[in-house]
């Protein structure tokens, strides 16, 4: 495998891969999250060699389904298709989940597409409820890890 690094990175330089790969065929004004610039959202790339493959991004959101107080919110997430599949996506969301620990936080949840639930799944992810439309985007389902910190 090649060799890859995870960088925290602006949220501007996210769009050239959230675009393509969540948001594609719509304005490029669509691949801004609101919190995106906030001080305590955090957007890290994946780079191989010197190319950003992926990004995702941990906002400090609480989310009212859960009654942990510190929680994050994992948003953005995408690689871009000539390198899905190929182990880089699992690589980074450990990463991300090592950052949550580092954080001392015990709960990361997220709004997963249905199509990657399974991905997810098999990281230690759960599902919350039934699935549910983004308007626009597509099926979704509420997901949630927590941590040992």
């Amino acid at each position: 495998m090649e060799k890859i690094t995870l960088k925290e990175i602006n949220y501007l330089d996210t769009f050239p891969v959230r675009s393509p790969v969540l948001r594609q065929g719509k304005p490029i004004e669509t691949c801004f999250f609101l919190g995106d610039d906030a001080v305590d959202t955090i957007h890290f790339g994946l780079f191989t060699e010197n190319k950003l493959i992926g990004v995702a991004s941990v906002f400090k959101t609480n989310n009212e389904n859960f009654d942990q107080k510190n929680q994050f919110q994992l948003r953005g997430m995408a690689i871009l298709k000539e390198y899905q599949s190929s182990g880089f996506g699992k690589l980074f969301i450990e990463e991300i989940f090592n950052f949550i620990k580092i954080n001392q936080t015990k709960l990361l949840w997220f709004n997963a597409r249905e199509t990657a639930v399974p991905f997810y799944e098999k990281l230690g992810c759960i599902k919350k409820g039934a699935s549910f439309e983004i308007p626009e985007i597509g099926a979704h389902f509420l997901m949630y890890k927590y941590f040992n910190v």
